[in-house]
């Protein structure tokens, strides 16, 4: 039986790109990646823009940390190329991406994504969740994208969930790199610069130039706080991304 993936071979990142043996360097190869998902018929998109890579059993804000092994963070130990999503709080799910070779739990956590398709229904689904369309992230981009918890361990080439590479071309000095959010417990792994983002007034640029037929609808700009000229955002404000990235 032929298998219709959502993604195209053409596009669909490679398997290769999830072995990588370095998380901290593919945690900054996704950013300008876009995140794919097809929930009940309905295709929503972003292109990833704000990353957090955790190194696994030497990392002390990773949930493997110290070889770690639960029924949560078994997800971890399997081979790159499949979802780790888990609840933050009991509440939120939280997506990464499980890289590296089996039984080496290297994950990247994505914070923030600039939306690209279905945007009325991203609206739509924070808006059940009692989500701002505005404001911090990882758990935001889960929710409008229709991540949840039955997405664990699914393959980032799936009829679901996949990850394109629309060759976005992205200098490297437009992107920051910086201690990660939350962790604190981590110590002086706390301080390491695990998290990657683009400069926020990067942002429209980066759409200007690859999607210049992309049109975001108003009610989303509006009620994020976005300036609308002939249906496009032109305010340098990255959206579902972390409030203190906005003033960079």
């Amino acid at each position: 039986m032929t298998m219709h993936y959502l993604c195209t071979m053409k596009t669909m990142l490679p398997e290769k790109f999830y072995l990588q043996n370095d998380v901290v360097k593919t945690a900054k190869q996704l950013i300008g990646k876009v995140l794919v998902t097809k929930i009940n018929g309905i295709r929503t998109s972003g292109i990833i823009t704000e990353t957090e890579a955790y190194a696994g059993e030497t990392d002390r804000a990773s949930h493997a940390f110290g070889g770690r092994r639960t029924k949560r963070t078994e997800t971890m130990y399997l081979r790159g190329g499949v979802a780790y999503v888990y609840l933050c709080y009991g509440l939120h799910s939280l997506f990464n991406v499980v890289t590296n070779k089996a039984e080496t739990p290297h994950a990247v956590l994505i914070r923030a994504i600039e939306p690209l398709e279905g945007i009325d229904e991203m609206n739509r689904r924070l808006a059940a969740a009692r989500m701002k369309a505005g404001g911090v992230g990882p758990a935001k981009v889960s929710a409008a994208l229709g991540i949840t918890l039955q997405l664990d361990k699914a393959a980032l080439n799936s009829e679901t969930i996949c990850i394109e590479d629309h060759e976005i071309k992205i200098s490297p000095r437009k992107i920051i790199a910086g201690p990660r959010i939350g962790v604190d417990y981590a110590g002086e792994d706390a301080k390491l610069p695990y998290r990657f983002f683009i400069q926020a007034q990067y942002t429209s640029h980066l759409f200007d130039r690859f999607y210049p037929a992309v049109h975001t609808s108003p009610p989303l700009c509006k009620t994020a706080g976005l300036k609308v000229r002939a249906g496009r955002v032109q305010d340098n404000t990255i959206l579902l991304m972390n409030d203190k990235n906005r003033e960079l």
